[in-house]
């Protein structure tokens, strides 16, 4: 990409980004969102507001709402429930996506982790919900 240059944005995330791994599960303070959300395949631009678009060698994944793939008439794996950490979280840091899987998979939850360049997103189905919220929030607790 022309123009493209990660040293700056990644000296402003080690600066204003949590990086302790304790203060990573002590801070995170999970967010369940209310709506149901599935991954699919779809060409560039068939989703007007997905979450995350993912390039893939055999096709483009695409992460929204169900209603959003629903209505770009593309069907979705899921229903999965996305739980948002609400700390700040560096690109560098280390441990918290294990602490939260391995917190997880104890619950035998599966979970697909997103990371953003604030936040990490998990979707877990959304059957199990409560239980990954609950199983966070004690993490969080330690």
């Amino acid at each position: 990409m022309t123009g493209f240059s990660s040293g700056p944005l990644l000296q402003e995330d080690a600066l204003t980004a949590e990086h302790d791994p304790t203060l990573l599960l002590r801070q995170m303070r999970p967010v369940l969102h209310p709506d149901q959300h599935g991954f699919a395949v779809a060409g560039p631009g068939a989703v007007d507001t997905p979450l995350a678009v993912i390039a893939e060698a055999e096709g483009t994944t695409v992460v929204a709402t169900l209603a959003a793939l629903d209505a770009a008439r593309l069907p979705g794996a899921g229903p999965m429930a996305r739980i948002s950490l609400s700390v700040h979280s560096a690109l560098t840091a280390v441990g918290l996506t294990a602490a939260v899987a391995t917190a997880l998979a104890a619950r035998r939850i599966s979970a697909n982790v997103i990371a953003g360049f604030q936040h990490d997103h998990i979707f877990v189905p959304w059957d199990r919900r409560m239980a990954a919220m609950a199983a966070l929030q004690a993490l969080s607790d330690g």
